[in-house]
């Protein structure tokens, strides 16, 4: 069992005690829960539990040494205790990762990033902000932000395009520019697309032991269910999201058709008087830098919102690192592991009820149209599109302009 499994299991025992516990009860019950742990169970039951670390470790020791009318016997008020820092500055957690983003590494669809600066540089950059906070601090604030260290290791990457890292630049300018006046920018891409039916599918959920969900031995695919094709929008300012459950194929216009139900049903409710939309996108899939289609679709799209539309692709080889992968589409693949994929409804339910303890709230639909294949747009069509395009990689970063303007 992986370190965040039992992180859940323990938050969970503390969850169903804590409201019939004291404070010295709670604090007596995660000093015996970390020793049962073993190595490491202080600090897994402090994540679980919202405790100190240090209280935890305090409770343990005055155990240890029989110490029952010592510091260890005292009861708190309600509410007493120093506030978390995140309390008293709810915005600290937004600066920390702000510094740490541009700069972040590692695969982005682990559960742990990591990051290359140090706790004391970053708290030593949050203090000029104006933050007063100490390097642990900041560490067990990376810790809760999904971070950890983690020392260098070789792997197979294919060439890389030599501008890469100028346009990973770029794209964290131009979302920076968009969300300082207020204009609205998200990430887009397609999920894997799932089996619909009674098949395997990963990781486990809590049943009555013994009892495991039957599921079929061969993962052939049902001919009257088909496969789900689930493309999402994801607003990162907001940690917002839509997917829309394909049943046919992935193509540019079901890109579109996705973008405007967000727009639709969440995207002009959040940003009223948006003029501007931002959308970071990979290179390649239906909503590829060369795919004539997605630009008819996006210039469709403005016309109908009078939005200039901008876009800026990830390089070659890079779609790992576009914003839904690791801040949405992985949550999603936690929240239905070990459960069969019976239905589109429940597919649906299920990326609907995805949350996390960040705040993410998402919203699905199932889109049952026909989106054919082989679509042709012709040079003329083409010609019609209102596309200007960066300076900078022009095939990567351009804008689309609605023909009402």
């Amino acid at each position: 069992m992986g370190r965040e499994e039992i992180v859940e299991q323990v938050r969970k025992k503390f969850e169903r005690l804590s409201g019939v516990l004291d404070e010295r009860g709670r604090r007596i019950w995660a000093s015996v829960e970390a020793e049962a742990l073993g190595y490491g169970g202080q600090s897994i039951v402090a994540k679980a539990t919202g405790l100190s670390r240090t209280t935890v470790h305090r409770e343990a020791s005055a155990q240890a040494l029989g110490l029952t009318e010592s510091h260890s016997s005292r009861i708190r008020k309600a509410g007493g205790g120093r506030k978390k820092l995140t309390a008293q500055s709810p915005e600290l957690l937004s600066a920390l990762e702000s510094l740490v983003e541009p700069t972040s590494r590692g695969d982005p669809e682990s559960a742990l990033r990591w990051t290359c600066q140090s706790t004391r540089q970053l708290a030593a950059a949050l203090e000029n902000q104006g933050y007063r906070i100490g390097h642990q601090t900041v560490a067990s604030l990376l810790d809760e932000l999904g971070y950890s260290l983690q020392g260098n290791q070789k792997t197979k990457e294919g060439s890389g395009h030599p501008d890469r890292d100028e346009q990973f630049q770029y794209i964290h300018g131009r979302v920076r520019d968009f969300q300082d006046r207020g204009q609205p920018v998200v990430s887009v891409d397609t999920k894997k697309k799932e089996l619909v039916g009674d098949f395997k599918n990963g990781g486990r959920e809590w049943r009555p032991q013994g009892e495991p969900e039957p599921v079929r031995v061969y993962d052939f695919v049902d001919k009257v269910l088909g496969k789900a094709n689930p493309y999402g929008v994801y607003d990162p300012t907001a940690n917002m999201g839509w997917v829309s459950v394909g049943v046919d194929h992935d193509t540019a216009e079901f890109a579109g058709e996705t973008l405007r139900r967000w727009w639709e049903k969440m995207g002009r409710l959040r940003y009223p008087v948006a003029q501007e939309l931002l959308i970071t996108a990979d290179g390649g899939g239906s909503n590829g830098a060369r795919v004539r289609l997605w630009k008819l679709a996006l210039q469709r799209f403005a016309d109908q919102t009078g939005l200039r539309v901008s876009v800026c692709h990830f390089p070659p080889g890079t779609s790992k690192w576009n914003k839904i992968e690791h801040r949405m589409f992985s949550h999603i693949s936690m929240n239905w592991r070990g459960k069969p994929l019976i239905s589109h409804e429940v597919i649906v339910n299920l990326i609907a009820a995805t949350t996390t303890r960040t705040g993410l709230k998402i919203e699905a639909e199932l889109d049952a149209n026909v989106y054919p294949t082989g679509i042709q747009v012709t040079d003329a069509e083409l010609e019609k599109i209102q596309i200007e395009r960066a300076d900078f990689h022009g095939e990567w970063n351009y804008t689309i302009v609605p023909l009402t303007v």
